[in-house]
């Protein structure tokens, strides 16, 4: 989706120039040399995650990443035009977040370099989406603290509405998460 760009409300993210290199393959797979088998550690009380545009696919990388409660995670936009956008029903979206947990909206981030960061107030397991994206697999998670995998509205089923290679991807991710959260079953 060449060409995706637009404002929305930046939500308290401040854009900034990174001197971050890293590249990252493409969304929408399940090749092993892309992360998706990378183990997720233990909580922080920061993490950074990388939006990529790369060979015609859309990428967040690390797929899941871990906080503490108040951690902060920030996003670099590596490549490309992307967004990074809270499964929430303040952002017209199935609730894939924490009761009770604040949305967060990025709007449209273009600049190579920028970031947009959130602090994570809630324990649980988060969904985000990049909004021109979605459709096509670039969805991440974030796990905050040591939430109770059973307990987790994230993990439940995906929303039947979404188109199937949405749900595939929460699929894929939510076996990740209880991977992390030592609960193995999928």
């Amino acid at each position: 989706l060449a060409g995706c760009t637009g404002t929305q409300n930046n939500d308290g993210g401040t854009p900034t120039e990174s001197g971050h290199d890293d590249s990252g393959t493409e969304s929408g797979h399940s090749d092993e040399e892309d992360g998706h088998d990378e183990a997720v550690g233990a909580p922080s009380d920061a993490a950074e995650v990388n939006m990529i545009t790369e060979d015609g696919g859309y990428h967040f990388e690390p797929h899941v990443v871990r906080v503490n409660v108040g951690g902060t995670v920030t996003w670099h936009n590596e490549s490309g035009s992307h967004s990074t956008t809270a499964y929430h029903s303040d952002n017209d979206q199935p609730q894939l977040v924490p009761d009770g947990a604040a949305a967060w909206d990025s709007g449209i981030v273009s600049e190579q370099g920028a970031t947009f960061e959130h602090t994570f107030e809630t324990e649980g397991v988060y969904h985000y989406y990049c909004t021109p994206h979605e459709s096509l697999g670039m969805i991440g998670s974030v796990i905050v603290g040591e939430p109770d995998p059973h307990e987790q509205v994230a993990l439940e089923d995906p929303p039947a509405d979404k188109p199937e290679r949405v749900r595939e991807k929460l699929e894929e991710l939510n076996g990740m998460v209880s991977t992390a959260l030592g609960d193995d079953h999928e």
